[in-house]
């Protein structure tokens, strides 16, 4: 699967995934860890003909990005872990060397679906959310199964060099 930087004439349809999937937060407002984000001004992974896509940012320190959004249009077909994938490689040629992600407690799916791939729970935030609510009040209180939307998970992904960068040991 292809996969490829967003384009100018993406701006429609990456405004379009943000309002069908992430509408409670509003016109592409992401706000998480208590920061607001609009992720249609970030840099973005886009798959295939628009299969899917990836949000992220790369930390101020340039060691470290930070997954935003990911959203297949078609779930269950492996466009979110090619963008994963894609994502990663691209962070690694850029020597950055963590990528970190939140969700929230009741994402249960997108929590197996990380773990799968390496990533690690490194803090659970009680009450982050409700936090956040106070800023952007249309943040759903109940989520996925059910569940009352209060904390938020965070996750890590070592990302380490080539073995070829790095003089055949892997970092």
């Amino acid at each position: 699967m292809q996969i490829r930087e967003k384009e100018p004439a993406d701006e429609a349809w990456i405004s379009s995934v943000l309002d069908e999937n992430w509408a409670a937060n509003g016109a592409g407002i992401i706000i998480v860890h208590g920061e607001s984000f609009d992720a249609r001004t970030l840099p973005a992974l886009i798959a295939g003909e628009k299969g899917g896509l990836a949000i992220y940012k790369i930390g101020p320190d340039r060691i470290s990005a930070e997954l935003i959004t990911l959203d297949a249009v078609t779930p269950h077909q492996g466009i979110g872990g090619a963008l994963i994938d894609a994502l990663v490689a691209r962070l690694r040629q850029q020597g950055i060397h963590l990528l970190r992600l939140a969700t929230t407690n009741d994402n249960l799916d997108a929590l197996r679906f990380y773990q799968r791939r390496g990533f690690r729970i490194v803090a659970v935030r009680p009450g982050a959310v409700d936090e956040s609510r106070k800023i952007k009040p249309t943040i759903p209180a109940l989520g996925e199964y059910g569940i009352p939307i209060r904390d938020e998970i965070d996750l890590e992904l070592q990302i380490e060099r080539r073995s070829q960068e790095s003089g055949g040991a892997g970092v």
